[in-house]
């Protein structure tokens, strides 16, 4: 990769594993549903308004289908999950337990796609399980049904964000990754909003939670989605997905530098199975690498 690839990659990891502790901020004072709510309108909002004012038609008229779709799935139903989740989980444990996406998309691909499930995938699906299996009794939090509930959580968002990868490569040649990001976000805020304007705002909503609010949506959300599919269209999906490698260790330090949480052997060996079954599992095979697909 170019020394600007690695950049963006280096850049896309700090915010989005930043995303995490912001979230754990949030989701007190605003609730689950107005965290996620607020997020993806915001971040719609303003990416829709870019696309408008660079001149980037995403076809909405025909496209608003598959737009709402990606959005409930890959923004609406995650963001939500890992809100309620943050309500229980440290943002460390959080970051940990979303590195787990690519083993979920290994799974969702052989089975909706066809594609096969090696031997070292496999093993990098039980190493990712234990690894998972491992934080979840790591520490510092006491190991009861409502952190075990957060788990599950975290987990399915995980697997949305699969589900709605998978299905962009079966169905989405012809949405434009630009236009995906705005306009999927803002069809997920649009479902949202009925929702949160039936749940009550626990508060208080200060200065520093609408800074922090400002900082997902328009950050973690609208730049970090521009940085991610740039890089996608330069270097390929599976080595922009990458990225998933340096998010924990850096999710987990800012947990420690802002919210003083606590990291313990436990959670850096299950961090550890997580991170090396990821890559094990987004490994090429040997006979992609023949047809030159290893990218």
């Amino acid at each position: 990769m170019r020394a600007s690839d690695v950049g963006r990659l280096l850049a896309l990891a700090m915010i989005w594993s930043a995303s995490f502790a912001f979230i754990r901020v949030l989701a007190p004072p605003l609730g689950p549903v107005w965290t996620a709510t607020l997020r993806v309108l915001i971040a719609g909002i303003a990416l829709v308004g870019w696309l408008a004012a660079t001149g980037v038609d995403g076809d909405v008229r025909r496209h608003w289908r598959a737009y709402l779709l990606v959005g409930l799935v890959n923004s609406a139903a995650p963001f939500l999950l890992f809100s309620w989740a943050a309500l229980t989980l440290p943002a460390s444990y959080l970051v940990i337990l979303n590195a787990a996406s690519p083993m979920f998309t290994a799974i969702v691909a052989a089975a909706w796609l066809g594609e096969r499930l090696s031997g070292a995938k496999l093993a990098g699906l039980a190493v990712g399980a234990a690894g998972v299996a491992l934080v979840s009794r790591a520490g510092p939090i006491e190991p009861t049904a409502a952190v075990a509930g957060a788990i599950a959580a975290s987990l399915a968002a995980a697997l949305c964000y699969a589900l709605a990868g998978v299905w962009l490569k079966r169905h989405g040649a012809e949405l434009k990754p630009k236009a995906i990001a705005g306009w999927s976000q803002l069809g997920a805020g649009a479902v949202l909003l009925p929702v949160a304007a039936a749940t009550p705002l626990p508060g208080p909503v200060t200065a520093s939670v609408v800074a922090n609010l400002l900082a997902l949506a328009l950050l973690c959300s609208g730049v970090a989605y521009l940085l991610y599919y740039r890089l996608i269209r330069d270097v390929g999906p599976t080595r922009a997905m990458t990225v998933t490698f340096l998010m924990p260790a850096l999710g987990m330090l800012w947990g420690v530098l802002f919210l003083g949480e606590t990291v313990n052997a436990t959670m850096l060996a299950g961090a550890a199975l997580v991170v090396g079954g990821t890559a094990a599992v987004l490994r090429p095979s040997r006979a992609a690498h023949r047809r030159g697909l290893g990218v």
